[in-house]
Order: C-alpha cells, then sequence, then structure tokens
C-alpha cells in the first residue's frame, strides 16, 4: 500500500481560487496513492491575524480583535461562498466559521479583561485558522465526490507543555496516528489535518512554532511509515536565490539537509530544519512544490550531498543587522573576554548570526540584529567596566546597515577555489567586504557587505559562481 502525505501553506489555501486549486490537486493525486493524508495551514494572514488580536486585547484595547474578527468572518464568508454549492454543505459550514471566530473574541475578551495573554492562551488562539481552512478544503473534497474528513491534530500529536513551541513526544503520537488516521485510510477516507497544532497528553491545545505545519506532516509521514511527504508552497521549488533580487534565479533540484539547514538560518525561505527532520531520518523522500503550478517537478530534500559537479547552489541574504566590535591591544592573550563577552550578549536575549575573531586577539566582532544593538552594547560596558577602565579595551561600537551574504552548497567541501570565485566576483564587482566567516561544516561561507551593496553582491555571486559553474545537479 503506498501513502503519501501532502502539506498545504497559507498561501496555497489563501483564497477561493487556491482552495479549488489545492482541491484539484488532492483529488489528482488520490487516484494515483492507494493511502492520501492533507495537512493545511491557516488562509495567509489569518494567525498573524489572530496573534495580533490578542496582543492589542492584552494591552487594553478593547476593540481592534472585534475589527479583526469582522475581517476574518468576511474573508472565511467569501471562500465558503465561492466553493461550496447553497443546497450543500455551505450553511453548516458558515456556522462553523462563526463557532470559531467567536471564540476568538471571547478568548481576546477575557484577555483584555486579565490584561495579558499567557502562552497557553495565545496557542489556543493562533490555533483557530487551522481549524477553519481543514474544514473548508474537507467540505470542498467531499463536494467533489471523495470522501473526506476534517481531522483536528490534536486527536493525533501529542507534544510536551512548552506553549508556543512544544515538542511532539513520538511514541503517544505514533499510537494515536495509528488510532485515529489508519482506520479512516483503510476506509478510502482522505483526511485533512490541522497543521501547526498538537495537544498535551491532557489535551491542551499546543503550536508546534516556527515552519508548525511542515512539522505536522514530517511527523505523520513518519508515523505512518509514508513513501513521500510533498510539501506545497506558492513557488517552483527551492530557488538559487531570491527572484525579487535576482530574476534568473532557478529552481534547485536536489538539496540536502545540511543545505537547507544553512539556507533556513542565512534567512532563505525554505523548510525549517527542524520541522522535516522526522522524514529525512527515516530517509522518506521530500519534496517541494508549487500549488500554482503543479507539473514543475520541484525540489527533493534527501539526507546527504549528491556528488554532483556543482559547487554551490544558493546566494541568500540576511538584512537588518549591525556589526558589534569589541576592541583594545589589551585583550591580547587575556583569557575569558569572548566568553563574558557573549554571556552579555546572551543576557539580553539578542541572536548572533556570525561570529569573527581575528588571530592576534585585538578584537572580536559579532552580528546581530540592530534593534537589539543599543542593550547589547550597554550589557558588553558594564560586564567591562574595569578593562575599559584601564584601557585594556579601547571601545565598544557598532557598524548598523549591514548584510550577510552567504553561499551554500555542500560541493564546496574539499573543492579548491570555490572562496576566490566568490571573492573574485565581488571584487569584479567593486564590492567591499568587511568580514568573512565559513563554517567547520564547510556548507556556507557568509560574507558582510554593507546594505547598498548586498543587491549586487547576491547578483553577482549568483552569475558567476553559480550560473557558471558548470553541469546541472
Amino acid at each position: 500500500m503506498t501513502t503519501l502525505t501532502m502539506k498545504f501553506g497559507g498561501t496555497s489555501v489563501g483564497s477561493p481560487e487556491a482552495f479549488a486549486q489545492a482541491a484539484n490537486i488532492v483529488l489528482e493525486q488520490a487516484q494515483k496513492w492507494d493511502h492520501l493524508v492533507v495537512v493545511v495551514s491557516a488562509m495567509s494572514g489569518v494567525t498573524d491575524a489572530l496573534i495580533r488580536g490578542a496582543l492589542t486585547a492584552a494591552s487594553g484595547d478593547g476593540q481592534t480583535y472585534h475589527a479583526i474578527a469582522t475581517d476574518l468572518r468576511a474573508c472565511h464568508y467569501r471562500a465558503v461562498d465561492t466553493l461550496l454549492e447553497p443546497d450543500g454543505e455551505r450553511s453548516s459550514l458558515l456556522a462553523v466559521v462563526d463557532e470559531y471566530l467567536d471564540g476568538f473574541a471571547a478568548f481576546c475578551h477575557s484577555v483584555h479583561i486579565l490584561g495579558e495573554v499567557t502562552p497557553r492562551a495565545m496557542d489556543a488562539i493562533s490555533s483557530l485558522g487551522e481549524r477553519i481552512s481543514a474544514r473548508i478544503l474537507a467540505a470542498v473534497l467531499r463536494q467533489q465526490g471523495a470522501h473526506s474528513e476534517a481531522v483536528d491534530a490534536t486527536e493525533l500529536i501529542v507534544t510536551d507543555d512548552t506553549f508556543q513551541n512544544a515538542a511532539p513526544l513520538l511514541e503517544a503520537t505514533r499510537a494515536r496516528v495509528s488510532a485515529r488516521l489508519a482506520p479512516l485510510l483503510d476506509e478510502g477516507i482522505i483526511p485533512v489535518v490541522t497543521g501547526f497544532i498538537g495537544a498535551t497528553e491532557d489535551g491542551v491545545t499546543t503550536t508546534l512554532g516556527r515552519g508548525g505545519s511542515d512539522y505536522t506532516a514530517a511527523i505523520l509521514g513518519d508515523c505512518l511509515d509514508a513513501d513521500e511527504v510533498w510539501t506545497w508552497t506558492d513557488v517552483d521549488g527551492v530557488m538559487t536565490a531570491d527572484p525579487r533580487i535576482v530574476p534568473d534565479a532557478r529552481v534547485i533540484p536536489v538539496l540536502s539537509y545540511s543545505e537547507v539547514g544553512e539556507l533556513a538560518y542565512f534567512g532563505a525561505k525554505v523548510l525549517h530544519p527542524r520541522t522535516i527532520r522526522p522524514v529525512i531520518e527515516r530517509g522518506i523522500p521530500l519534496w517541494v512544490k508549487n500549488t500554482f503550478n503543479p507539473t514543475c517537478p520541484g525540489t527533493r530534500i534527501v539526507h546527504e550531498p549528491e556528488s554532483a559537479p556543482s559547487t554551490v547552489k544558493a546566494v541568500t541574504a540576511i538584512k537588518g543587522l549591525s556589526m558589534v566590535t569589541v576592541e583594545g591591544r589589551g585583550m591580547m592573550g587575556v583569557p575569558g573576554i569572548a566568553a563574558r563577552t557573549f554571556s552579555a550578549v546572551a543576557g539580553r536575549g539578542a541572536s548572533v548570526l556570525m561570529i569573527v575573531q581575528a588571530s592576534s586577539e585585538q578584537s572580536i566582532c559579532f552580528i546581530i540584529p540592530t534593534e537589539a544593538v543599543p542593550p547589547v552594547i550597554r550589557a558588553i560596558e558594564e560586564e567591562m567596566a574595569l578593562e575599559l577602565g584601564r584601557g585594556d579595551i579601547d571601545r565598544v561600537w557598532s557598524l548598523d546597515d549591514v548584510v550577510i551574504v552567504t553561499a551554500v552548497g555542500a560541493g564546496m567541501r574539499g573543492t579548491p577555489g570555490i572562496a576566490a570565485r566568490i571573492f573574485g566576483a565581488l571584487g569584479r564587482g567593486n564590492i567591499n567586504i568587511i568580514a568573512i566567516a565559513q563554517g567547520s561544516s564547510e556548507c556556507s561561507i557568509s560574507l558582510v557587505v554593507m546594505a547598498d551593496d548586498a543587491a549586487d553582491a547576491v547578483r553577482q555571486i549568483h552569475s558567476e559562481v553559480i550560473l557558471n559553474a558548470g553541469p546541472e545537479t
């Protein structure tokens, strides 16, 4: 028996037309696979709106969440009215929409009275979008003659109680999936499962954090021993660069798990590595495909990089950053300076994206989001007050408006001359490099450039190092 798990992201169910296209894809694949499980996100923008309603209510605003509920009602009504026949499930589905959005307003009213929104309450609120979209898609499939049933993942995915970023408990989840989904599949029913959400063993709703719907699909693929997992989005696959910056960017046919991790870390909007680990470690093929161009093969994600003549596969950029420098000749040979520096940074909750230290130990440079700079510099100055006072450290300062440009490709490992080609491309583009870092995995090289040079840097590397790399992977 063959089993396929498919996930549709927010843009893939972001409009009545997108819902209809997703349904067509499901019906087509249902003819080709013995068992088919569908995971669905909320309509694009809905989860953000739900969260905004909760946050504004907690801040004392008693009006915004009502306006959000009205907007969301209109959005979902439009989808239901467009997709479902009046003499079918339309009226009952509109009642379901009302039930969930009335629940949203009630949650927000409670939050408004209390003046705070707990992580547990936020999970309950932010999970409502998936619950609605799963029921819409299942109804559309039934209208077209398929046997389909919406299933809340709270019945399937058992998690710990780390609200907002819950971790699945796989043994308990596997038992629930076997008990709840297997009978449906054996009866030829297509389950439409809510992405992003789960529940504690006591049944309290949780959410899976960033990339949660991908995580849901991967977990179900693992638990069902699926033959393949497909994630549907609004692009043809993972691209060699952001096509808004590089018009001739193209789809990458095959990417390894490590390459996906590097791309996700360095700002590319691809699968979050944590969310796909269950299927990658099981060796289950994972594909990224385009809902609106389903004949395009897409990108296949594999566990280990495949041998290929190409080296750099993609180039990406993270904006909105600053480079903080701690410098002083008195730092040379003094143990613990780096540890104390990054302890101070961690104390402010700042995310460090890249670190560079000269072998002379006269400076430490690191890249953080610009909004974190003032508190981080204050924290370092407080930690190093003694060293600053006696002149061991000259100053702690920041260079703002910098961008990390990263070239990614497992083929770079052990291939001589890649760095030279990258630096040569930037040199020919008259682009100044401020800092350089290469991870020990040799899967990426990161360069810091000024924001004004970032787009040109991405285009230069893409043109000279990716497009002219030789045969396709």
